[in-house]
């Protein structure tokens, strides 16, 4: 397990590089909009649908995904220098980004 403040550090430097890809891939159509708060990140779907919420979890040194009545569990990866989960290896980006075109049903959703 990675210290706590290697941990901030590196959730700090993740969800600002997720939440400018988010803000980037927000659409004029209404599809999700993003939305931060105090370090908790939601992902509010236009249709009422649900919403994702991401956020770090100091204590165990993960970062959460709450979607699609899942939580996924990222672990970091000195390997990958990234939050990846285990299960698929998928990091945080790529992660969220899978679950945006599950949801939505949209094979299109970018994040950049």
């Amino acid at each position: 397990m990675i210290d706590e403040a290697t941990f901030r550090n590196e959730s700090d430097r993740a969800l600002e590089t997720l939440k400018q890809s988010l803000i980037s891939a927000e659409d004029d159509n209404g599809t999700f909009e993003f939305e931060d708060n105090n370090g908790v990140m939601n992902i509010i779907f236009g249709d009422g649908s649900s919403k994702f919420v991401i956020t770090p979890n100091t204590p165990i040194r993960q970062v959460w995904i709450s979607a699609q009545a899942t939580s996924f569990k990222l672990d970091w990866s000195e390997a990958d220098k990234a939050f990846t989960l285990a299960k698929t290896g998928e990091d945080l980006k790529t992660l969220t980004q899978r679950l945006l075109r599950e949801h939505l049903n949209d094979p299109t959703i970018s994040l950049p």
